[in-house]
Parts: C-alpha cells; sequence; structure tokens
C-alpha cells in the first residue's frame, strides 16, 4: 500500500516521502481500515519534525485520524463506514487500529467531514467544556479561528450558548468564519485588545489560544478577571511566558490543554468526552468545514499549505 513514511526527522519534510509498505494485520482487539479520508492536523507536521510531545520511533506514519471502511476486526462488519482516532498511521491506504478507538461514522456527514471532527472537536470539548467551563451568554475569544481547531472551537462554542469573538490575520477568511457560523464579532489578531475589551465590557471570560507569541501576550492584557486562559498550542512559533504578577492582579487563570492526554489521565471521562462530540455530530449541532481535499500523492502541498494557514476548516487527504 501507499503511505507517507517518515523515516527521518527534518525541518523542511526531506525525510518524508509517499513510499510503498506492507498493508498492517489487525492484531487481537484491532480493526483494519481503507482509508477514504486522512484529515490533516498541526501535530502531524510538527512530528516530521521531532516537535511534537509525541515522538514515534522512526520510520513511522503520521496521521492522527481517519473515516473509511472496515476491512476486518473486532466488532464491525467488513464495509461498515468508520471514523477512528490513530494517533500515527493515518495519512495511508490502510490503518490498523485499536478497536475502542473507532466508532461508526454518522450517515449526514462525508468521510471527509467525518475525518475531521475526531481531534479538533476533541480539543474544543476539552479546552471549553471540560477546563474551561464555559456558561451561556459567556464572552470567548478564539484565536486562530479559520484553522482546524479554531473553527471547531467556534463552532462548539456557539453550541454552548456563548458569545464568541473570531480572531484571525486574514479579514477574508474571518468573513466565511462569521457568514458561517454566526459569530458575534470578528477581529484582527494581533491588535484585538482595545475591541475585545470594548465588547465584552472589560475582558473575555474564556480566551482559547491555539497561536501563542504575540496573541497570548496580548491575550493576558483582554481577559476578565476570574477569566481562564486556554493555551492549545503555539502556531506562531514562539512559545509565549507570563509574569505570575499578571494572573494575581487580575485573578485569572493559564490553563494547559492537552485533550488526548486529558482522556488518557481520566479514561471515564476521555470515553465521556468522545461520546459527546459524537452524539453533537450525529444530531447535526457541530458542523466540520473541509476546506480542500488533496490525493494522497499530494501529501506535501497539502502539509505546506497547512502550515501556511490557507485553510478555512481543515485539509484532507484523500487516499
Amino acid at each position: 500500500m501507499k503511505a507517507v513514511v517518515v523515516s527521518a526527522l527534518s525541518p523542511d519534510l526531506s525525510g518524508t516521502a509517499l513510499i510503498d509498505i506492507p498493508e498492517p494485520v489487525a492484531r487481537p482487539g484491532q480493526v483494519t481500515i481503507r482509508v477514504r479520508a486522512a484529515a490533516l492536523n498541526y501535530p502531524d507536521l510538527l512530528m516530521t519534525r521531532g516537535e511534537y510531545q509525541l515522538k514515534p520511533p522512526l520510520p513511522f506514519v503520521p496521521g492522527l485520524e481517519v473515516a473509511g471502511e472496515v476491512i476486518a476486526g473486532d466488532g464491525f462488519a467488513p464495509g461498515t463506514a468508520v471514523v477512528a482516532g490513530t494517533r500515527t498511521g493515518g495519512l495511508a491506504e490502510v490503518v490498523a487500529v485499536d478497536a475502542g478507538a473507532v466508532r461508526p461514522k454518522p450517515d449526514h456527514l462525508s468521510f471527509a467531514e467525518a475525518a475531521g471532527v475526531g481531534a479538533a472537536y476533541l480539543t474544543a470539548y476539552v479546552a471549553l467544556v471540560r477546563l474551561g467551563k464555559v456558561e451561556p451568554g459567556e464572552w470567548v475569544v478564539v484565536h486562530g479561528a479559520t484553522g482546524g481547531v479554531g473553527l471547531a472551537a467556534v463552532d462548539l462554542a456557539k453550541a454552548l450558548g456563548a458569545r464568541v469573538i473570531a480572531t484571525s490575520r486574514s479579514a477574508e477568511k474571518l468573513a466565511i468564519v462569521a457568514d458561517g457560523y454566526g459569530v458575534d464579532a470578528t477581529c484582527p489578531a494581533p491588535g484585538f485588545r482595545e475591541r475585545v475589551k470594548e465588547l465584552t465590557g472589560g475582558g473575555a471570560d474564556v480566551i482559547y489560544d491555539p497561536v501563542g507569541g504575540d496573541v497570548f501576550d496580548e491575550s493576558v492584557r483582554s481577559i476578565a478577571f476570574g477569566g481562564r486562559l486556554l493555551v492549545v498550542g503555539f502556531t506562531s512559533g514562539r512559545i509565549a511566558t507570563v509574569s505570575t504578577n499578571m494572573p494575581l492582579i487580575k485573578g485569572f487563570s493559564v490553563i494547559g490543554v492537552r485533550a488526548g492526554e486529558y482522556g488518557r489521565q481520566f479514561p471515564e471521562r476521555g470515553r465521556e468526552n468522545q461520546a459527546a462530540i459524537w452524539a453533537l455530530a450525529e444530531e447535526g449541532r457541530i458542523r466540520p468545514r473541509v476546506h480542500a481535499e488533496y490525493p494522497l500523492c499530494r501529501w506535501r502541498e497539502a502539509l505546506l499549505a497547512m502550515e501556511r494557514s490557507e485553510m478555512v476548516g481543515k485539509l484532507v487527504l484523500v487516499p
């Protein structure tokens, strides 16, 4: 089968290639899936560089999540349309996955749409519900709102009844989010501090930040007393710091978000989180957006497009 294989870590994907490797065989308790869509996530790119907290031994196939059809394995009939969280292995024509990470695909979602639900919406759910404890009517600022994890947070926050301010560097992409997801306001980022304070009457209750860097620095000065600043990632490339006098004076919390690790530390809550996001998907209360689909042979183009933040929503590889 064809698979995107990382044979050497590198900053420019030079150690990564699309090659032929043997198809995986399901071990007891596993399911093999013919991949119809594999959603790209920023950790996939970071893993090719060795810059993510999960560091698989070389060589490995990146890819956190897929949708496809069951070939064989425990608990699912061959041909069943499913979605699965893979951690690694997804950027391939076939993947073997623990049966507990596989669930039926919602009928109304395409394979590409379904592939993009798991990681992004799980991150948003753990951040906003478990850790941020968002209440209806609260003001939530979502940075990087046009990317995969950002748009999922916008979508979920609106489903939770929050008032949402979406930020991005691109006014054009923000217009797409505003039109499709009913946000309450949009702002450029950086440069949002005064507008956020004006809209919220002093500061945001919750700030969801997958960007870091200058955006995080400005967020510290844009949050309300008692607010929750959720650290989701560092797509800006700079890991920010905060002087501890700021959360002391302003009475806000800085909370790190690792959705997968949260589920591993608290398995029962992890299962509840997964059930909750897929129930929302089944009910049509969340709406994943696929920006573009790329054939597997154009994996490099897709990863670089993600690195340049060219999308609104998710980029998906289609083997």
